[in-house]
């Protein structure tokens, strides 16, 4: 009876060491796992305290905007970044200002020669180049209004044989239209002028309504301006750089060769128009536009620039005819105060009318047509008529090329007739020419435009003046000529 006691203390003490052996075992677990925890967060501390570094360091890189390879990697990079982005941002916003710029330039050379000229007149042949470069800036919209500004720079050297003919056809029909010198300036010199500078704004009406349903339009511009920018326009007779290179065909011979525009020495003129657009109608719009311009030797260069102005009224439709095909026509009237006299006794008021007409009759033929009429006052002559056509290479497969033909007709008024007779024009008891004026003067223009590459044209020309200045007697006078046009 007193074994089991024994036994059961024995038991109990076995299972006692048995639950010590394994409480130790889990201590042990638990000692090594709590070593691994402080090694574990010995580490997080240290990379803690290397990303504080790397996060301070990156803070002080990013406070400077140099970019150095003592920074870490990721600053470097982050900086490169911005860089390339704000380059990129740059050109964007430089492109943003410069959107609806438009900007255009040209280099038109000339060269001429001239056979059938009286023995001793002075001729031969010619040289002469122009250059021109235009700038377009879009202001920014207000209330609807659209508003632009516009510059024209023109330079040049040589008057081509405009001087020569000048003596012989008084009528003053000009066979080299590019020919361009700065007022003044001297053959040696090649003189830069600003020969536009306007202001133009484009009000939809109704005034205040929503534009996007606006089909009518006021345009005002005032500032220096070339007129026929405005006013006897033509499709296929107007561009003395690509088409004609006479001037009865380039504008109305009674405005331009006539003078009645009273352009400066350089050809441009202070002005204000008034334009209004009626678009109802979109593939038939029509225009009418008002004009004030200083004119004369004082009104068209800024001394007296509205004592005596040139008042023009255009009224114009585009029409579409033969099956579709556009056409523009345009007829105006025009008043000028104080113009020269034909005898030099004084001057007088000129007025006068014009048509100015080009319609497509085929997808590669236009035809054009000009006359003007002048109501009161005295010219050499007092109606002019010049008509043609420009056909489209693409009849013979070259369809960047043209083909023009056109004809000219200037009668001699009764004033120029009676005073020529008598040899002295101008009244100052000089004979300027011992004829008498009779019939008109005909000028005939043939030119062909081909196109080397979309920038680089040549255009051979040949022109026929007959019975120049209205002298009976005068021989005919050939005029050969070849253009070089670069535009961009």
């Amino acid at each position: 009876m007193r074994r089991l006691p024994l036994a059961a203390a024995l038991l109990a003490l076995g299972m006692s060491f048995q639950a010590s052996a394994k409480d130790d075992a889990l201590l042990q677990q638990l000692l090594q796992r709590l070593d691994r925890l402080e090694a574990r967060n010995a580490e997080l501390e240290k990379e803690v305290k290397t990303l504080k570094g790397e996060r301070e360091a990156m803070g002080k890189g990013l406070e400077s905007e140099r970019i150095s390879q003592y920074e870490p990697e990721i600053t470097a990079r982050l900086k490169a970044v911005e860089k390339d982005v704000l380059d990129m941002k740059k050109p964007a916003k430089l492109a943003e200002k410069l959107d609806g710029v438009a900007v255009g330039a040209s280099l038109v050379t000339v060269a001429q020669g001239v056979s059938g000229l009286p023995e001793g007149a002075q001729g031969g042949s010619q040289l002469n180049y122009r250059a021109d470069v235009t700038v377009e800036l879009p202001l920014e919209q207000w209330g609807g209004v659209e508003h632009k500004l516009f510059g024209h720079v023109r330079i040049g050297q040589g008057l081509g044989l405009n001087t020569s003919l000048g003596n012989l056809t008084h009528f003053a029909s000009a066979p080299n239209a590019v020919a361009f010198r700065a007022s003044g300036a001297s053959p040696d010199d090649s003189v830069a002028v600003l020969g536009q500078a306007w202001y133009q704004a484009a009000i939809p009406l109704p005034f205040g309504g929503f534009k996007q349903y606006s089909k009518e339009k006021l345009e005002l511009t005032f500032g220096k301006m070339d007129i026929f920018g405005f006013f006897d326009q033509n499709d296929a007779a107007a561009d003395e750089a690509t088409q004609f290179l006479n001037s009865v065909f380039v504008h109305n011979p009674l405005l331009d060769a006539g003078g009645e525009v009273g352009v400066d020495a350089n050809g441009f003129q202070p002005g204000f128009i008034a334009s209004y657009l009626n678009e109802t109608n979109k593939t038939e719009p029509w225009r009418v536009t008002l004009g004030v311009f200083g004119a004369g030797d004082e009104g068209s260069n800024y001394q007296r620039s509205l004592s005596a102005p040139l008042l023009m009224l255009q009224a114009e439709k585009h029409l579409r005819l033969f099956g579709g095909l556009g056409g523009n026509y345009r007829a105006y009237a025009w008043s000028r105060d104080r113009a020269a006299r034909l005898d030099g006794t004084g001057t007088e008021r000129h007025s006068g009318w014009g048509v100015s007409i080009d319609q497509r009759v085929d997808e590669g033929i236009t035809l054009f047509a000009r006359y003007g009429h002048l109501l009161k006052g005295d010219l050499p002559f007092r109606q002019a008529l010049a008509a043609g056509a420009e056909f489209n290479g693409s009849s013979w497969g070259r369809g960047a090329d043209a083909l023009g033909l056109g004809w000219a007709w200037l009668k001699a008024s009764s004033a120029y007739r009676e005073l020529g007779s008598g040899g002295d024009l101008d009244g100052d008891g000089v004979l300027d020419f011992a004829f008498a004026p009779a019939g008109a003067e005909r000028v005939a223009e043939l030119y062909y435009r081909y196109r080397l590459t979309p920038q680089f044209e040549i255009s051979p020309d040949l022109q026929w003046i007959r019975r120049g200045g209205a002298n009976p007697e005068a021989k005919d006078v050939k005029v050969f000529g070849l253009r070089a046009s670069l535009s961009y």
